[in-house]
Order: structure tokens, then sequence, then C-alpha cells
């Protein structure tokens, strides 16, 4: 399958390099990832198609690249306030147990709630024909909360904890017509706090309202049905905590298409030229197990069939103090 990722070319200006087996290389006169995509929907083409009808040019040394700190998020939109951050939760097998593991010390109302929840995903996520039962849905941000590739995800000040989720994420463009198109899929760390979530499950909504990160390369086809990967952390170089990451419908409760079906089912996700980037939930968590992250900690998810692994810092911003609105 081919791979796409967005670099920053030397001279300046965003280079599109495709990538099949170990073979990469820039696509020729292609300014971006949306653009290429919006071109195989106005030719009638698929993405791999409209990649080969560039041609690809230069080699590129993606490895190399990623030491000199110039990978960028592999899609992105001109405007960032037309790209949208969403994702859906309790979508996973295990995912149930890993959330009441979080919401330990929470109300038997909360663990109520989300097994709930969780029980219809089994019952009714995976239809035989749409659409099936709805799963948790979340607003994580726009275009400026997408952090590349090897950047830091910043925590605010005013944040109780700053934690990764390595999750599969779908890519998309809406096409002239209002339909939404799929580019492919990634890896994503849907960084989170889960401290401030744990407080109350009603609090999901702010601590969902933080950076993520995404790529470095987008899968272009169909995913593997059983995807399986690692999420660790370093700190000073060295591995303090590391799980196996599942995804994929093999490990869901829900299927794709089902989640896809009540994200763009609203209006409002189908305005022509928009990119989203959807989340589709993880049953992996360091702060599961008691672990809190320090800034400097390197977050790094690897699933080998998406190529090459996600690694970002942890960082924490300084305190911008309390917000304040001017009358006008």
């Amino acid at each position: 399958m081919m791979l796409l990722s967005q670099i920053r070319r030397p001279e300046g200006g965003v280079g599109v390099v495709a990538r099949d087996g170990s073979e990469a290389a820039l696509v020729k006169d292609a300014a971006s990832v949306r653009d290429l995509a919006l071109e195989a929907l106005a030719s009638g083409r698929s993405l791999a198609e409209t990649v080969a009808a560039h041609g690809l040019g230069e080699a590129v040394d993606l490895v190399a690249v990623a030491g000199e700190g110039r990978l960028l998020a592999p899609i992105h939109h001109p405007d960032p306030a037309h790209l949208h951050l969403t994702g859906t939760g309790l979508t996973h097998l295990g995912s149930a147990s890993t959330r009441s593991a979080m919401h330990a010390k929470a109300s038997a109302d909360d663990a109520t709630d989300s097994m709930k929840m969780f029980r219809m995903g089994l019952e009714d996520g995976k239809p035989a024909s749409l659409p099936g039962v709805q799963p948790e849905w979340f607003y994580k941000g726009n275009g400026v909360h997408v952090v590349a590739p090897g950047a830091a995800l910043v925590s605010p000040a005013f944040a109780l904890d700053g934690g990764e989720e390595p999750e599969i994420v779908g890519i998309y463009v809406i096409g002239p017509d209002g339909t939404p198109a799929r580019v492919g899929w990634a890896v994503a760390n849907e960084f989170s706090d889960h401290v401030t979530e744990r407080i109350n499950y009603l609090y999901l909504a702010h601590s969902k309202l933080r950076p993520a990160s995404f790529g470095p390369e987008i899968l272009v086809g169909e995913p593997p049905a059983d995807i399986r990967g690692a999420s660790r952390i370093k700190r000073g170089g060295q591995v303090i905590w590391e799980k196996p990451f599942l995804s994929g419908e093999a490990n869901m409760s829900h299927s794709f298409a089902n989640l896809e079906h009540h994200h763009f089912k609203y209006g409002i996700f189908r305005q022509p030229g928009d990119v989203h980037v959807h989340m589709f939930g993880t049953a992996t968590l360091s702060f599961a197990d008691g672990i809190k992250p320090e800034p400097g900690d390197v977050f790094e998810i690897e699933v080998p069939a998406f190529g090459l692994a996600l690694r970002n810092p942890l960082a924490v911003d300084a305190d911008q103090g309390v917000a304040t609105v001017r009358q006008l």
C-alpha cells in the first residue's frame, strides 16, 4: 500500500512524499496532500492513480528528514479553521475497563453510564446495514491544535494532566458536492487531560480541548482488520512504560463505517473543501496504569503497517492567567 506524508523542503515550502516499501520520493508538482485529494475527486481517479499521474521525483530519506525536524502533519488546510479534529470513545474491546480504571474514584453513576454506552456499541456498533447505534463523540479542536510529528504536545498551565491516547484516525476531504472522501488512515496521539476527566465524566469536553498529533504518514487504501503496534513513554531516553496497542475492526465494538456515518450525518461536517481528522478511540492508556508524564517525556506510538513511528515530547505552557473579556 502507498504511504503519503508532507515535509518541509530545505528551501522552504511543502513537499509531498509518496512511499512504497522502503522507497520514498517527492511527488512531482504536488503542493499538498489536500490538493492531490481534491484533484483525484475532480478527475474521478483514485488517489494512488493521481499520484502515479504526477510521477515521482527526488528520493527522500524520511528518517533523516525526521531527525532534521522537517516532518509536517501529513495533511493540512490553508485556513486552519477549516480542519476539524474530532473523535469517538468507548469504541474498542477493553475500552470500558480502561475507562472504569480511570474513573475508579468517580461516582457509580459515571461507571454505569460508560458501561451502558460500551454495551450499546457491542450490541449494535457493527450493524448489517447502517446506521447502527451512536458512539460517544467529542470535539477536539481545529487546525490550530494540530502538532507536527516530532514537535511538542503542549499542555496548558491550568491542565491537571497531559497524557497520551494512541489511536487510528481517518483523514477526509469534503468534495464540491458535500460528499466526504477518505484520504486514508494514520496513527495519532489524541493528547488529553485524564485527571480532569476523572473528576467527573461531564468534564470530558474540557479534557479533550488539547493539541493532537498524527502521522507522520497516511496509509492510502483499506486498513488491516487487526492493527497491532505499541505505545510507549520514554524519559531520559529510557522506556518507563510500554503496552501493546490494538485497533482495527477486529478489536473494536463499532465498525469504521458506523463511526463515519455518525460524524458525517451532520451537515456542518460536509462543507466543501474542509478537512476532517477523526479519531477512532483506544483501550490503551498509561494513565490507567498510574503513570504521570513529565515535561520532556517522549510519547512514541508505533504501528509498522502505518510507516514511521509518531514521536512527540511533552511540554507545559506558561500560565496565561485569567481569561478576560473586553467590553466594546
